[in-house]
């Protein structure tokens, strides 16, 4: 291996490791990462992962520091109302004992919390915030003050280019190189809260997509993804000097993980014109334990599905299968484990799911019994793979590290007095009662209500013209860099017409109005809007009022309207999609259902670069109507979607959370 760095910009790129645990964290600074990202107890968007205390923190931190080595804590759920406190309790501990070099945040009412606390580092949009497309990126560097971007996943190099070309001075981005891929767009999935109240959006994804469905008589896991990889393609990155940090996902790995992705991408970083490198490199992320890897959309040349059937996307190392009879069953292991590794039977929805921490070393091709079972008899030919490893190497690093930690103080710091949580600048001005349906065409409005449409890259010519001009005009929950410009067309030509009602479904979408003084701009359900403080983010940018996400429960709904800046508005009734996707499995046809394990229905619809999924039943909040009119509401939106001829209405309640407090 040559000694130094090839071709490398004056400043490269971070390599940023996730650090779900102590180990985890301990790997990163062993393997040479320059940057770690992880999570609190609370608020972290990888709420199953370990995660830190303070005091713990403090002293990974001071140690980190020491080694040259950023850490980035993830404030990256979306709050509920009564969590803006202990955010800002939180905040201020971290700023007292912890020092930690950015936030990263895809709530906007973290922004201002976080300011006004005098927080020295500096702060990161989160993926899950859906920065998609280039006109928004200014923006939020002129009104947010944000220093860094963490960009979707699902964006090819030629999409990455173009947002990094409309960064401004100030303001970079960070790009995911390795790791899982969601099926659905980043911040676009509410599969988990719809079916079971644990929210993706607040880190407590169940996975919904991960498991098995059917459609027209076929079975397969239709929406499982492999992982990405960039491996020696990320090279290809090292020329946009605006992208500050190579990111790799895995707050819910081990040790093993974190330390081999991060050699494996230094060396594609600092060495990608050595072959002996690239090769090491390639084995290390191979050894790695991760899914199969993906380079997915990367190139849009050569775009690679991360939805094969016909390979496995568990995660870990395919490492043997099961044999033996039903009362003996053993796993044969194709090749050597050790003492200690940790073998997960089977996929996670399988009803014989389960993992064992091997006690000993056992050679390839030799069996490792499985006694005692508490659940049912894993089948023959099942698959077993390696999740986590503890190589002696690895560890004594780790362990040498650890005696370095000073542990911080577990007391929680002396706290000057806190700011005063009031987002409420002024109440909102009067506004009328209000009814909106939301079509997909243009409908003619209703007696007292207000005609709502989705527009699309696609619009129909003239199309400003035809609609009434009392009608909202919907934008679409994702705008991809390449429609950019077609977008803010349609948007002039829209308010050239006299058009003033913009429902917008993202807040950056603010930025195709050169001014808003005369428009009637809402944010839309999309923008994920869930306490005041992000409705006073919203309002200082420029917004008349907030259509409040679906995802919280009946108290919080009640009570946001008196401690809300801006007018609220509610979706009340229609389809609600499951999830937002720029993929489909070539096992999938759009507008057939397609059957849960769990026999909940579901079906998938094509719409401007985009696929929404949605259920076989509505959202239905009518029965609260009037509750919601004395809390204060003025905009009940109904969500107007023909179903396919093949899909009918499941009579279900359609509360979604209402009744459930948000997991």
């Amino acid at each position: 291996m040559i000694d130094t760095p090839q071709d490398s910009p004056v400043t490269p790129p971070q390599i940023l490791a996730p650090a779900g645990s102590r180990d985890s964290f301990l790997a990163a600074v062993a393997a040479g990462a320059d940057a770690i990202y992880c999570g609190l107890k609370q608020f972290s968007a990888r709420m199953e992962a370990k995660n830190f205390q303070f005091g713990e923190l403090a002293g990974l931190t001071d140690l980190a520091h020491q080694k040259g080595v950023k850490v980035f804590v993830a404030i990256n759920t979306i709050l509920k109302p009564g969590e803006l406190t202990d955010v800002q309790h939180a905040i201020a501990d971290l700023q007292a004992t912890v020092l930690p070099d950015a936030l990263i945040v895809q709530d906007m009412g973290v922004i201002p919390i976080a300011k006004r606390l005098g927080f020295t580092g500096e702060i990161y949009i989160s993926t899950l915030a859906n920065v998609t497309f280039p006109t928004g990126i200014a923006h939020i560097r002129s009104q947010l003050g944000i220093d860094r971007v963490v960009i979707p996943r699902e964006l090819d190099i030629d999409e990455i280019r173009l947002m990094a070309q409309s960064c401004p001075p100030g303001l970079g981005l960070e790009v995911f190189i390795h790791g899982a891929l969601c099926y659905a767009v980043s911040g676009r999935c509410y599969w988990s809260s719809f079916l079971g109240g644990k929210s993706g959006l607040r880190g407590r994804c169940v996975q919904p997509c991960r498991r098995r469905y059917t459609q027209s008589g076929k079975s397969g896991r239709f929406f499982s993804c492999a992982d990405l990889s960039m491996d020696v393609l990320a090279k290809v990155l090292l020329d946009i000097p605006q992208i500050r940090g190579w990111k790799i996902e895995g707050r819910k790995k081990g040790p093993h993980y974190v330390y081999h992705t991060v050699k494996a991408y230094k060396l594609l970083r600092d060495y990608h014109r050595d072959p002996d490198s690239r090769k090491e490199a390639l084995h290390l992320l191979e050894y790695a334990l991760g899914r199969p890897g993906t380079h997915y959309r990367f190139l849009p040349q050569r775009p690679q599905s991360p939805i094969q059937e016909t390979r496995q996307t568990g995660s870990g190392l395919l490492i043997g299968r099961i044999a033996g009879s039903p009362h003996n069953p053993v796993i044969v292991v194709d090749r050597g484990v050790y003492s200690n590794d940790m073998l997960r039977v089977g996929y996670e929805d399988d009803p014989f799911h389960m993992m064992k921490r091997i006690n000993r070393d056992v050679p390839a091709k030799g069996r490792i019994p499985l006694s005692g079972l508490s659940k049912s008899c894993p089948p023959n030919g099942a698959a077993v793979f390696l999740t986590d490893r503890r190589e002696k190497s690895m560890m004594d690093e780790i362990q040498q590290l650890a005696q370095m930690v000073v542990a911080g103080d577990s007391a929680r710091p002396n706290r000057p007095n806190l700011p005063d949580l009031n987002f409420r600048d002024k109440s909102p001005r009067g506004f009328p009662i209000r009814d909106q349906w939301v079509c997909r065409t243009p409908e003619s409005n209703k007696p007292g209500a207000h005609t709502g449409i989705w527009i699309t890259a696609d619009i129909t010519p003239g199309m400003e013209k035809r609609l009434h001009q009392d009608a909202f005009i919907w934008l679409p929950p994702v705008i991809w860099p390449k429609s950019d410009a077609t977008y803010g067309k349609i948007v002039r030509k829209m308010v050239d017409h006299g058009h003033r009602n913009f429902v917008l479904n993202a807040p950056w979408q603010i930025a195709f109005f050169q001014s808003s003084t005369r428009l009637n701009l809402w944010a839309g359900p999309f923008c994920n809007a869930t306490n005041p403080a992000a409705i006073q983010v919203l309002q200082s940018m420029g917004f008349a009022g907030v259509i409040i996400s679906p995802e919280l429960f009946k108290n919080d709904i009640l009570n946001m309207p008196a401690v809300s800046a801006l007018p609220l508005g509610i979706v009340i009734s229609g389809f609600w999609p499951l999830c937002i996707s720029r993929i489909l499995s070539d096992a999938v046809a759009p507008e057939l259902p397609i059957q849960s394990p769990k026999r909940e229905t579901a079906w998938v619809r094509r719409g401007d670069d985009a696929l929404w999924v949605y259920p076989d039943w509505e959202l239905n909040l009518m029965n609260h109507r009037s509750m919601l009119e004395k809390a204060g509401y003025r905009m009940f939106v109904h969500l107007v979607e023909e179903l396919p001829e093949t899909v009918s209405i499941n009579k279900r309640p359609g509360k979604w959370n209402w009744d459930n407090d948000l997991m």
